[in-house]
């Protein structure tokens, strides 16, 4: 990863401390009400490098766009999320990987990845639905 800036520092303390999935755009506006000066193309750039670092996930929100969230877990896992207030859970589930390993497996692939997110409402937000 390319060196720590003052912007990249500010996005990775705001990252440790939103616990929701949240788009560059919204980071990029926390940012802003925080007083920190940096272009929403630098939290793209930055955003990525992370991701990339294995630092931060992302995920493809409903409709597509893309969310950012620095995890608690180190080991692969997969997210539970809230479509109304974006509450994730983070689950290793076993099963899943024994069948993704199987199918791989079968099917003669080697090197694979997944990526699972499952998308709900969560017990909080239920009695408002």
């Amino acid at each position: 990863m390319s060196r720590t800036t003052r912007q990249r520092s500010a996005l990775i303390e705001l990252l440790a401390r939103t616990p929701e999935f949240r788009s560059a755009q919204q980071l990029h506006a926390m940012l802003g009400e925080e007083g920190e000066s940096v272009s929403l193309a630098t939290v793209y750039r930055n955003l990525n490098a992370l991701v990339e670092a294995g630092e931060v996930d992302s995920l493809a929100a409903p409709g597509g766009e893309t969310r950012y969230r620095r995890c608690r877990r180190t080991e692969h896992h997969h997210h539970l999320v809230c479509r109304r207030c974006g509450r994730t859970v983070e689950v290793a589930e076993t099963a899943v990987e024994r069948w993704a390993t199987r199918t791989a497996r079968r099917h003669g692939f080697t090197e694979v990845s997944h990526a699972i997110e499952l998308h709900g409402i969560c017990a909080a937000c239920r009695p408002a639905f």
